[in-house]
């Protein structure tokens, strides 16, 4: 398991970027989700890992 927090904003981002951040369910700064450490979803975390805080659980 892996806990992820938005630390920056994504609005300056590129749209991939903006997408990839939404798809992780991430919405508001310093919101955090938690999520299962599957390769789709560490992969989503390595491409926007500036905008976030990672930390394992």
């Amino acid at each position: 398991m892996v806990k992820i927090t938005l630390i920056k904003s994504a609005s300056n981002a590129t749209e991939s970027v903006k997408a990839t951040v939404a798809a992780l369910g991430l919405k508001k700064i310093r919101q955090s989700k938690t999520l299962e450490s599957t390769p789709a979803n560490l992969g989503q975390i390595e491409k926007v890992k500036h905008l976030l805080k990672v930390e394992e659980v």
